[in-house]
């Protein structure tokens, strides 16, 4: 045997389309070519390869080796060819049977003594195989990769520590092979479903009075609302943002799967089912905000995705890195075009932000202690855009709160109880129109927020009062809609409109 074909995944973005590796042995001098657009780390592959071939008990090929990575024009990179490479070199030299390589996708890294290594992506190849039209439903994988991949219904995962392990599988499924290696076969990996269940460190009992801010943040939860908290210093906005998490509703097993393989191609830790909290600080780019380089990978919007992004002390960042979030929280999505390519990345999350009134955090402090001048607190102010400040729903003012009323307040309700609540609106918005209240269309909107005559001139009298804007009027209707929800109401009615009115005084 000269030839052989090996199944196999790279990762372009958050997808993983298939390759499949091609190895033909000839005569003339040794070498090893590599062909098919192959990144630095593949191109190197050859020495671990080689390495690890020698070092678990097989011949290296002393011939001239020709690899292909098919399709040529798709990007390849990372290490985790080396395993399929190898295992092709072995049954195009006929040191193990290439029958039986049909059935199997291979990923891992070689260690030059022949150890498999992890990969990132991992995940995200298993979910390409449940998807893709391809047969092929088995996937050998480096040992810590194996309950990573096992999450995945559909597939069966084999977890192998070397290489030496993956060939005597191969070997125990051959039945003309010589039996040049001890036949074991690898044992299937077993999903941890022990694991599944979200855990967050914090709660929402720590959180003492605030009803007001509180009641935005019960709102914001339950209908996925972007929120802005206005206050001095200390007063509880990083508190209550961080604790959003524990009251959103539960991730369904696609939503976690989807999360958590974002997570995977980042190569980045997740606890599988928890909603993701990202939280970066003002100096970050607007590359790593929304995602991108030279070969485009997903950024904090994508990583916050099914989940929230913090922004504390909003003003300080970059004014051109914040308006790269406009079109992302209209879209949900975040598309990264290059001159070769177009990648487009999920980012459907909930946006919260926190800012102080002024530079020093004190304007309008009933002590009188801020000592900015009219005009440095409007150029603070202004360092936020009008389009921006638009697109968030909920503008809520959180006052100081004394010491006594700290020392003398009952412990908050508990994230478990708000998040009852919040459940309960959730999936009555997706039994009503099979999607969360802010991501109504103007047209979903004509239909599941109907006003009466009463609640529309008091929409009228508020637009020509606030000077709403078309996006404004929606986002209203949006978040009275969730209230309605919150309230169990089938109909918006004053008292929904009024509230939600009132989160948009400071747009």
């Amino acid at each position: 045997m000269s030839f052989a074909q090996v199944f196999t995944r790279s990762v372009v973005g958050l997808h993983a389309p298939e390759v499949v590796i091609e190895v033909h042995l000839s005569q003339g001098l040794p070498a090893l070519t590599i062909v098919g657009l192959p990144a630095a780390a593949v191109k190197e592959s050859k020495d671990r390869v080689r390495s690890a071939i020698l070092t678990s008990g097989f011949q290296f090929p002393n011939r001239r080796l020709t690899i292909n990575l098919a399709p040529a024009d798709l990007p390849k990179d990372g290490a985790r060819l080396d395993l399929p490479i190898a295992i092709g070199i072995l049954a195009a030299s006929g040191q193990i049977d290439a029958e039986t390589l049909s059935n199997f996708e291979f990923i891992g890294e070689l260690a030059l003594n022949g150890d498999l290594r992890p990969v990132s992506g991992s995940l995200a190849v298993a979910r390409a195989m449940m998807t893709a039209k391809s047969k092929v439903k088995q996937l050998i994988v480096p040992n810590d990769n194996g309950k990573e991949a096992a999450r995945v219904e559909g597939v069966t995962v084999l977890a192998a520590p070397n290489l030496k392990a993956v060939c005597a599988h191969l070997q125990s499924l051959s039945k003309t092979a010589a039996a040049t290696i001890h036949a074991e076969p690898l044992a299937v990996v077993q999903p941890d479903f022990s694991q599944n269940q979200a855990q967050y460190l914090v709660d929402l009992a720590d959180v003492k009075g605030q009803h007001h801010a509180r009641r935005a943040l019960e709102i914001a939860a339950a209908g996925g609302h972007s929120l802005l908290f206005t206050g001095p210093p200390g007063s509880g906005k990083t508190l209550m943002a961080e604790r959003l998490p524990t009251i959103l509703p539960e991730l369904s097993s696609e939503e976690a799967l989807e999360v958590a393989s974002t997570y995977s191609v980042a190569d980045s830790d997740y606890h599988f089912g928890t909603r993701p909290f990202r939280q970066v600080h003002h100096t970050i780019s607007a590359v790593a905000l929304v995602g991108g380089g030279s070969k485009p990978r997903p950024g904090e919007i994508t990583l916050a995705n099914k989940g929230v992004l913090f922004l504390d002390e909003l003003p300080e960042f970059e004014r051109s890195v914040l308006e790269v979030l406009r079109q992302p929280l209209e879209a949900k999505q975040i598309t990264i075009s290059r001159a070769s390519s177009q990648l487009t990345f999920p980012a459907n999350f909930q946006l919260i932000a926190a800012m102080n009134p002024c530079p020093c955090g004190f304007d309008g402090d009933p002590s009188g202690r801020c000592r900015c001048r009219p005009e440095q607190v409007k150029r603070y102010q202004d360092k936020l855009s009008g389009p921006l400040l638009d697109r968030i729903d909920l503008h809520i003012t959180v006052p100081a709160l004394p010491i006594s009323d700290l020392q003398n307040a009952q412990a908050g309700e508990a994230s478990s109880d708000v998040r009852l609540r919040v459940s309960q609106a959730y999936h009555r918005q997706l039994s009503r129109q099979n999607k969360a209240n802010n991501e109504l269309t103007p047209s979903d909107l004509d239909k599941f927020a109907v006003l009466g005559a009463t609640e529309q001139q008091l929409l009228q009298v508020a637009q020509a009062k606030l000077n709403l804007s078309a996006r404004s009027y929606h986002r209203i209707l949006r978040v009275a809609r969730t209230i309605a929800d919150l309230a169990g109401s089938d109909t918006i009615d004053s008292r929904h409109l009024s509230e939600a009115l009132s989160y948009r005084s400071k747009a």
